[in-house]
C-alpha cells in the first residue's frame, strides 16, 4: 500500500500553537467526526491532525476495567489531570505540553480489514518527519514502556511514540502520541502511579508493568526542535515529498465543528459506563 500522505491531497489541521486545556475528548471528537465523514464519502481528502493538551491522562478500555480504576482516576483529577477513555486501542498515556498528538484519518475500502498497513503508514510518516534521526528509529514493542504495542517507536531502545487505531466500516483513524520534549521518565512515572492504584487486585496480565526509565522524549534523544520542530518538519514534508499536496486548516471548518460536537456527545455517553471523565 502506497502511503496516503505521499500520493493524496490532504487536509492538515495543526492546533499545536494553542494548547487544549479543557475536555480532552474534544480533539478525539474531531477525529471521530472526520472519520465518520470519510466513511460516508470516499472522495474526501484524508486529514492529518496535530494537537496538544496541557495536562491529561487518556486511558484505554482495558484500563477502565481495572479493579481500582475509578479510584485512580479520582487521584489523577485531584492533581489537575483531565481524564478520558479513548475509542482506539492501547493503554494509558499522559498528555503534556511536550507531547504532540498526530492523527491520520482517511477513507478505506470496506474490505480493507487488515490494520497493519495503516499502522505502517503512520510509522513511515513519523520516520520521514524525523529525517536523519528517523534512520535510527526502531519499531517494535518496548518492554516496560507505557501503552506497549507492536508499533512502539524507539531510538536507542527508549520509547518516544506509541500508535493506536480506531476503525469504522469504511474509515480509519490512526493516532500517535509523540514525546517531542520534556522528561520521558516523568511521563512514565505518571502512568506507573496510575497503575499502582488502578491495578490493585488485578492479575499481572491485565495491565502493563511500567518502567519509567524506558521512556524518553525526542529532545532527550538528541532530536532538536521539540514540539515546534515536529510540526514544522511535518509541514515541510507534506510540501516537498512525493506527489501529495495539502491545504492548511488553522481551525476546524464549520461543518467539522458541528459534526465534532455530535461525535463528542457520543464519546461522552460511552464514558458513563466506564470510570467517568472530566
Amino acid at each position: 500500500m502506497q502511503p496516503t500522505w505521499r500520493h493524496t491531497t490532504l487536509q492538515l489541521l495543526d492546533t499545536t500553537s494553542r494548547m487544549h486545556t479543557g475536555d480532552v475528548l474534544v480533539p478525539f471528537g474531531i477525529d471521530e467526526a472526520y472519520a465518520r465523514r470519510c466513511a460516508k464519502d470516499a472522495t474526501i481528502a484524508p486529514l492529518v491532525h496535530l494537537w496538544r493538551h496541557e495536562k491529561a491522562v487518556v486511558l484505554g478500555s482495558r484500563d477502565a476495567r481495572l479493579p481500582q480504576a475509578a479510584k485512580a482516576v479520582r487521584e489523577l483529577e485531584a492533581k489537575g489531570y483531565r481524564t478520558a477513555v479513548r475509542q482506539s486501542g492501547g493503554a494509558a498515556v499522559p498528555l503534556a505540553p511536550g507531547v504532540v498528538n498526530l492523527s491520520l484519518v482517511m477513507p478505506v475500502g470496506a474490505g480493507d480489514l487488515n490494520p497493519e498497513p495503516f499502522f505502517a503508514q503512520m510509522v513511515e510518516l513519523i520516520r520521514a518527519v524525523l529525517g536523519e534521526a528517523g534512520g535510527h528509529m526502531s519499531s517494535g514493542e518496548v518492554a516496560g514502556s507505557y501503552c506497549p504495542g507492536t508499533y512502539d517507536l524507539a531510538i536507542d531502545g527508549y520509547k518516544f511514540c506509541g500508535i493506536a487505531q480506531r476503525r469504522l466500516t469504511r474509515a480509519v483513524a490512526v493516532q500517535a502520541f509523540i514525546n517531542a520534549e520534556g522528561c520521558g521518565r516523568a511521563y512514565g512515572e505518571i502512568i506507573q502511579s496510575f497503575y499502582e492504584t488502578a491495578a490493585q487486585g488485578a492479575l499481572a496480565e491485565q495491565f502493563p508493568e511500567v518502567q519509567p526509565e524506558r521512556m524518553a522524549s525526542l529532545s532527550e534523544l538528541g532530536v532538536p526542535g521539540g514540539v515546534a520542530g515536529v510540526a514544522t518538519r511535518l509541514r515541510e514534508l507534506l510540501q516537498t515529498e512525493g506527489e501529495a499536496s495539502f491545504s492548511l486548516l488553522e481551525a476546524c471548518p464549520p461543518w467539522l465543528v458541528q459534526e465534532a460536537e455530535s461525535a463528542l456527545q457520543m464519546l461522552k455517553g460511552r464514558q458513563r459506563h466506564l470510570v467517568g471523565s472530566s
